[in-house]
């Protein structure tokens, strides 16, 4: 299967909440429960954001909020339906969107 498709970038700290829940996994579940065809969260090391505060993973200065980013592929059509329920839920990140190749798209037993 080749084909173009969207990658969606979900830039959020760590620490970001939804009702007492990790904001990144509540994130994953809505787009589970949308259909979307898949999505993988990084717990970055180090980085910072808009607020110009370094976090980091470094034993002298530890943070608790470290940089988080949820990437999602799926369809132009399906990335643009969710991206007005996902801006609900992420009030401190980025979003960020690019056309991409998809060159493989399989399960075992396919």
């Amino acid at each position: 299967m080749k084909s173009e498709a969207i990658l969606m970038r979900i830039h959020i700290g760590e620490s970001d909440k939804y009702e007492g829940k990790p904001l990144y996994k509540k994130i994953v579940e809505v787009l589970r429960e949308n259909k979307i065809a898949g999505a993988t969260v990084f717990r970055g090391i180090l980085g910072f954001g808009k607020s110009s505060i370094i976090h980091t993973a470094s034993i002298l200065d530890l943070s608790e909020d470290l940089p988080v980013v949820i990437e999602v592929i799926d369809s132009e059509e399906k990335i643009e339906k969710i991206i007005p329920i996902i801006e609900k839920y992420v009030k401190n990140g980025l979003i960020t969107l690019e056309k991409v190749k998809v060159i493989k798209y399989t399960a075992e037993g396919e």
